[in-house]
């Protein structure tokens, strides 16, 4: 099968999931064409029947702002014209698959059909999705994908009551590589960041207003009243000047550690010991796979599809959003009972090997494109 993909190529979770899918995808022998502004990040080396296409913006001086929409739908074009694509799969709802319908009209016009695919991740759905100018255009560009996926039944749910759509949508969550990530304890960075023997909590996001990244901070301050503790952050954003900002003013500045934007998250994970997630939404919540298929227990919020993937009082705790006096107890208890975080700890690392690895996944996408072409 030839699969074209178009994605956001950066550290966000729907962009890391279509690259992880593709490479899936390629070593079962498909042929896949990724299409977008740049070289998605983990496609960081040669990889056999994966394929780049650039789009190119031009910049004109008529045209104030850049014409992406446009680029894509021409390379979409291009693309599925000259390697013969069989469907192609968008990942996020805008621009990409208003640009994939574009495409496909244009080629029904030159005598030629391409089916597309679109999956939604979250985002385009819940919020930029939600404003008015693009209201309509999301809602029109999903009635007319030929088949659309969300990753959780949250999502789905939230995408069928919002626009009020009449279309069937296939759930088909995010998946891991569970030999990537596994347990396998980083003793190094474990001494670096928790020299004194410390334990470590950790979190994971794009530092929005929605991923409530001071609650972290906030739930750290109280878990160190009781055990020494030190607080990892992985990522960047808007929200990260006020972060670095509370933790001064709450003189945890020594105790929280901000790294910034890191691959190879597998080796951090394995120096820490909980995953809090404190997020005022989340469609799946990738990250906290990620630390569950190393073997961390999830402290959460009980939002959007975060129910789906956490098991309360099994693989971890789910609370309100903004109640960060019972996440910091739950925090505590795990890290007071070595054999409760011991049962909850293997309990995670198990239910990403059995409902989330990746071989269990990606064939489902492969069913999925095997009915949408057949109809």
């Amino acid at each position: 099968m030839k699969i074209g993909i178009t994605c956001y190529p950066t550290y966000g979770g729907s962009g890391v999931v279509a690259t992880e899918l593709g490479i899936a995808l390629a070593s079962k022998g498909h042929q896949v064409h990724f299409i977008s502004y740049a070289l998605p990040r983990r496609l960081n080396k040669y990889i056999e029947n994966i394929f780049f296409h650039e789009v190119e913006i031009s910049n004109y001086p008529l045209f104030e702002h850049s014409l992406y929409g446009l680029a894509l739908t021409s390379k979409m074009l291009e693309v599925a014209q000259y390697e013969n694509l069989d469907l192609i799969h968008v990942h996020y709802a805008i621009p990409h698959a208003v640009s994939a319908y574009l495409a496909k009209q244009v080629k029904k016009k030159m005598g030629g059909n391409i089916k597309f695919v679109t999956t939604l991740h979250g985002t385009d759905i819940t919020l930029v999705g939600l404003e008015p100018s693009f209201m309509p255009l999301v809602k029109f560009s999903i009635e007319e994908s030929d088949g659309v996926t969300a990753v959780s039944r949250f999502l789905k749910e939230k995408t069928l009551t919002n626009y009020n759509i009449n279309k069937e949508i296939e759930v088909i969550h995010n998946f891991i590589d569970t030999n990537i990530y596994k347990p396998g304890r980083n003793d190094n960075f474990r001494k670096h960041i928790g020299c004194n023997g410390e334990k470590i909590l950790v979190h994971t996001s794009n530092f929005r207003q929605v991923k409530r990244v001071p609650d972290a901070i906030r739930i750290l301050q109280k878990v160190k009243k009781e055990i020494p503790s030190k607080l990892v952050l992985i990522g960047d954003g808007p929200d990260r000047s006020e972060c670095e900002r509370l933790a001064r003013e709450l003189n945890l500045q020594h105790d929280v550690i901000f790294l910034g934007k890191q691959d190879g998250l597998s080796d951090i994970l394995n120096a820490c010991d909980i995953f809090v997630m404190p997020s005022q939404s989340e469609s799946f919540g990738l990250s906290a796979l990620e630390a569950m298929a190393c073997g961390l227990p999830v402290v959460s919020t009980s939002v959007g599809g975060l129910p789906e993937l956490i098991l309360h009082n099994e693989t971890g705790y789910i609370a309100e959003i903004g109640d960060i006096d019972r996440m910091a107890k739950y925090v505590i208890e795990l890290l007071q009972n070595e054999k409760k975080y011991s049962v909850f700890s293997e309990n995670s690392r198990l239910r990403a090997v059995n409902n989330f690895e990746k071989n269990l996944i990606v064939p489902k996408y492969v069913q999925y494109y095997e009915k949408i072409l057949s109809l």
